[in-house]
């Protein structure tokens, strides 16, 4: 997030889209609603779904799947042409932005109606609400990523925030809302296969001698190595032979299971270290079991870019150890010791060599978090990014043209399919679907379809139902329900029965390697 949850209680103008808020991130959403119930915050909300959200909407855009970066342009069109853009703002803090003024000149209202299905007006009633706000904060989550133009979809936003003034000051910004609460520490630290910690790039020679110091080694490889989706595709090639996965579950998160089932069994040697028996360690040659959140020290870092620390309230279970702990003695029996005693010790590392984390310790964190960058012990933080000037000097506008998702729907797989979460169970479901609590509110896999797509296929409410794509086939359970939008169903991924992700399919996006999990075209039918 480029500014802080707490700023978007100040925001005038607020939009979500790809972004199931208050199901995802029940807290943050609370702000949200805040500002609009008692600050009068205007929201703007593109989700083909009728999320919970809506009801506190000041507009709600339904765009068919895939086409954001149809209706993003659309939006800048209407702002430019009503001269609702903040020209001041874009003369002095940014460029490229010709290119992009003569891209949108196409996306017409009319044009993108006919693209997305949003009804002209109300583009252009959204774009007047977004471009005549003092402040206008865009949140957004993996339902713009998760597509095989994820990318083109997040630099579409970036360009509407830069074309209003919205980057940089206070009450505003562009803000991905992270699903999990360290994802965003995972990536700070280098969890990402072309930086090490705080973003450095491995083909920086500066902060490859800088990490050759910290660690006391030379020869640190100047090329990326393989993204998730990558490493899959060379497992099967027999390029990689062994895989080491800690606290993930990609035999359900992972698109086209089919497939990533085989390059897992093709490798010699797979090790999952995980706090329980996942559908992945099930597979596994090894498994190494951790210690939960609970069992031990040390820190998160969280969607605002928050270091908060985190204490151990229980000793763990059996054999199960830290992470840290684990992976120190793997280190240690291969040849390169790590002979850390504590997590603060590894703090310390991290300050080190990690210019943005360079104030951080755990004494300054004992009661309140820090937000990075924080580069030296008496800095106190950073509310928002980009202050007066961007990080590469210029905020740089990209001119991005629509593309059709790669699989839409045809005769023989007439619908949409959608996937996501439901507020009771988190991704996988391999700490949720294991609380008798959460289990009793959603007990099993829905489908939802809407009354005119039932009837359609001649689905009855809460009947089995066999979904099928050119990928596999899944059984659920029907839900009709007004949530759901003609020709689009929706189904949950943490239901290792129904594992969604059969179907999905792997293409991805060139840039960021994700695959385009959030469009697939499927055929229903009753089971």
């Amino acid at each position: 997030m480029t500014n802080s949850i707490a700023e978007i209680e100040g925001a005038k103008a607020i939009l979500v889209t790809g972004s199931n808020t208050t199901e995802m991130h029940p807290v943050l959403s609370t702000y949200v609603k805040r500002a609009v119930r008692q600050r009068d915050a205007k929201l703007i909300l593109v989700d083909p779904r009728r999320i919970a959200l809506q009801r506190h909407a000041t507009k709600w855009l339904r765009p068919k799947p895939g086409t954001d970066v149809a209706w993003i342009n659309g939006l800048m069109h209407v702002i430019l042409e009503e001269g609702l853009h903040d020209e001041a703002y874009i003369r002095e803090r940014t460029e490229g932005f010709d290119t992009v003024r003569e891209v949108v000149k196409a996306y017409t209202p009319t044009a993108v109606e006919q693209i997305t299905g949003i009804p002209a007006h109300d583009l252009v009633a959204a774009a007047r609400l977004f471009g005549q706000a003092e402040r206008a904060a865009v949140l957004y989550a993996m339902g713009i990523t998760q597509h095989t133009t994820g990318t083109d979809n997040v630099k579409s936003l970036a360009n509407l925030t830069l074309l209003t003034g919205n980057v940089g000051v206070p009450n505003a910004g562009l803000n991905p809302l992270r699903g999990q609460n360290n994802v965003q520490g995972a990536c700070d630290m280098g969890a990402l296969p072309n930086v090490y910690s705080g973003y450095q790039q491995v083909a920086d020679p500066a902060a490859r001698e800088r990490m050759a110091q910290g660690w006391q080694l030379d020869g640190l490889p100047d090329t990326p190595g393989r993204t998730l989706t990558e490493i899959t595709e060379a497992a099967l090639a027999g390029e990689i032979r062994a895989l080491y996965i800690v606290g993930e579950n990609p035999m359900l998160s992972d698109p086209d299971l089919t497939h990533l089932e085989k390059a897992l069994r093709k490798l010699d040697l797979l090790v999952v270290q995980d706090i329980f028996h996942t559908e992945t360690a099930q597979v596994a040659h090894v498994v190494l079991p951790g210690a939960s959140f609970a069992e031990k020290d040390g820190t998160f870092t969280n969607t605002e870019r928050r270091v908060q620390r985190v204490r151990q309230a229980v000793a763990p279970p059996g054999d199960a150890r830290a992470d840290w702990e684990i992976i120190s003695e793997l280190s240690t029996r291969m040849g390169y010791e790590m002979a850390y005693e504590s997590p603060a010790q590894i703090m310390d590392e991290i300050a080190a060599v990690t210019p943005s984390y360079g104030g951080i310790s755990y004494a300054r964190i004992e009661r309140h978090g820090l937000q990075w960058p924080c580069p030296s012990p008496d800095h106190p933080g950073t509310t928002f990014l980009h202050k007066g000037q961007f990080a590469r000097g210029r905020g740089l506008f990209h001119a991005i043209e629509y593309q059709a998702p790669p699989e839409v729907p045809d005769k023989e797989y007439p619908l949409y399919l959608s996937t996501g979460r439901v507020l009771y169970h988190w991704h996988t479901g391999s700490m949720t679907r294991r609380s008798a609590g959460m289990v009793d509110r959603v007990s099993e896999c829905e489908m939802e379809i809407s009354a005119a797509d039932a009837a359609r296929f001649s689905i009855a409410d809460g009947a089995p139902v066999r979904v099928r794509s050119r990928r596999g086939e899944i059984q659920a359970k029907a839900k009709i329900t007004n949530r759901a939008v003609e020709g689009t169903i929706f189904i949950p991924f943490h239901f290792a029965e129904s594992a969604v992700n059969v179907l999905t399919h792997g293409q991805r996006d060139p840039v960021a390697k994700i695959p385009g999990i959030k469009v697939c075209a499927v055929h229903v039918e009753a089971a």
